[in-house]
């Protein structure tokens, strides 16, 4: 079984190449993954936070290993390459240009992936699918005319994930570009692993994401009509929500029942689902064929159910699918979620709403919060809450869609030692084929060390 480790290039440069990697190697780390940018301190007004503030929730994270001697400061990248230029011709999006950071920094990538596999350890970079440049989740995004839309046309206010059109060419044909200009770059790396090639529905928007008009050129879908019965779905929860239809969620069947009966009267809900797991299984295609066959194609994705809006097609070519139980995520999307539905529906009663998204979601093995706001993002030293058994089933679901291709436990290294064991366990448990854990930076000596204790 691999245990996986992403080990951000910051971390690298202030630990350096071979402590970080004797302190994995001796753990019985067997992968590990970075990204192809390097980073410096930069004020307020220049820098992006550092741990990512993940959309106002996660300002009450902090790094477990310092950078910079900081738990939370302000950065800036730059590439940790000198993109091939020629390889972008004639594209919408253009990779940032190298500067002074690129020089100085940049050749600690290419150290790090040589003397991981000269001790036995296999490297993934690790990329955006679906945000230009495509280095790192907080820097870049598409442009007005290739962002994800509601059914009415809007830009979603708020989102959490700046993530471009999969309808897109534009941000499609840049994630290619910048894939095969990073094999020329690296082309020793054992594998790519693409973050988020779905929608991610951290926000209600989220979820009825995409009405791009872009997606109105692929064949074999009535957008139109997919369209108009989105935009039914979401008006009704946006002010015609009821009690009534909060209790069908509660039922024995979790709501299967009506769910089913929605989808067969209004068949273009189904196709608009259908059409974004076309745009992520397409996306895997090209990807595959871009990659030499000798080498790992990952995607690291959400975890079922939420996949059914997000778009993410389990079905699709790849080597592995990395799933994630980022589990500090997960109290924070029920919030978000019972925050805008009862706004937009103030008569509903907030314990059936908090219930019924609890049941959807699958996060908790029982009721025991009944309050959105006890569903929030969890301090640094405190427990995620989440169920056992509701992190089990989502792998073990994940597996099912996936049949042969393996799903591994993508874990997040955030949150005291003991719980952080705990979820470990657990995603070793769901997966015979291992975990993977985000990020080394969450990841102090006590719970490196429970790595070998567990493995």
């Amino acid at each position: 079984m691999m245990t996986g480790v992403t080990v951000m290039p910051e971390s690298i440069q202030n630990e350096g190449v071979e402590a970080i990697l004797d302190r994995l190697s001796a753990a019985g780390v067997t992968h590990v993954a970075t990204s192809p940018y390097v980073m410096e301190p930069a004020d307020e007004k220049t820098g992006s936070r550092e741990p990512p503030i993940d959309a106002g929730a996660g300002s009450v994270r902090l790094l477990d290993r310092p950078q910079w001697g900081k738990r939370e400061l302000f950065v800036r990248t730059s590439p940790s390459f000198r993109p091939d230029k020629k390889m972008y011709a004639g594209l919408r999006y253009q990779p940032s240009e190298p500067d002074g950071l690129t020089e100085r920094e940049g050749p600690i990538i290419a150290r790090f992936i040589r003397a991981a596999q000269a001790k036995h350890i296999q490297v993934y970079l690790q990329i955006q699918a679906a945000i230009p440049p495509g280095y790192r989740v907080q820097f870049g995004g598409p442009m007005d005319e290739d962002k994800p839309r509601l059914p009415d046309g809007r830009v979603p206010p708020r989102r959490f994930a700046n993530n471009g059109s999969l309808a897109s060419p534009h941000i499609t044909n840049y994630t290619l570009a910048l894939t095969r200009d990073l094999l020329r770059v690296y082309p020793d790396i054992d594998g790519i692993r693409y973050d988020w090639p779905e929608y991610p529905p951290y926000m209600l928007d989220d979820v009825f994401l995409d009405f791009n008009p872009q997606l109105a050129k692929l064949g074999g879908f009535d957008f139109e009509r997919m369209q108009r019965e989105a935009m039914g779905v979401y008006r009704l929860l946006h002010g015609g929500l009821t009690n009534r239809h909060l209790e069908r969620w509660l039922t024995e069947d979790g709501g299967k029942g009506p769910l089913l009966q929605t989808l067969v009267d209004q068949p273009g809900l189904g196709d608009w689902l259908r059409c974004k797991a076309r745009l992520s299984s397409e996306l895997a295609v090209k990807l595959r064929e871009t990659l030499p066959t000798r080498m790992a194609l990952a995607f690291g994705t959400f975890p079922p159910p939420f996949t059914t809006v997000s778009g993410f097609d389990f079905r699709a070519v790849a080597t592995a699918f990395h799933v994630k139980l980022f589990t500090m995520h997960w109290p924070v999307i029920l919030r978000f979620y019972g925050e805008q539905l009862k706004r937009n529906n103030p008569a509903v009663d907030e314990g059936l709403l908090v219930r019924a998204l609890s049941n959807w979601l699958g996060i908790q093995d029982q009721p025991y919060f009944s309050r959105l706001e006890q569903f929030k993002y969890p301090e640094p030293e405190e427990a995620h809450p989440v169920g056992e058994e509701a992190q089990l089933l989502k792998i073990r679901d994940a597996q099912r869609m996936a049949g042969e291709t393996p799903v591994v436990s993508f874990i997040h290294g955030y949150g005291p030692v003991k719980d952080f064991a705990r979820r470990l366990q657990i995603g070793r448990t769901a997966s015979k084929h291992g975990v993977w854990i985000n990020r080394y930076e969450y990841l102090r000596n006590e719970k490196i060390a429970g790595l070998r204790e567990n493995g």
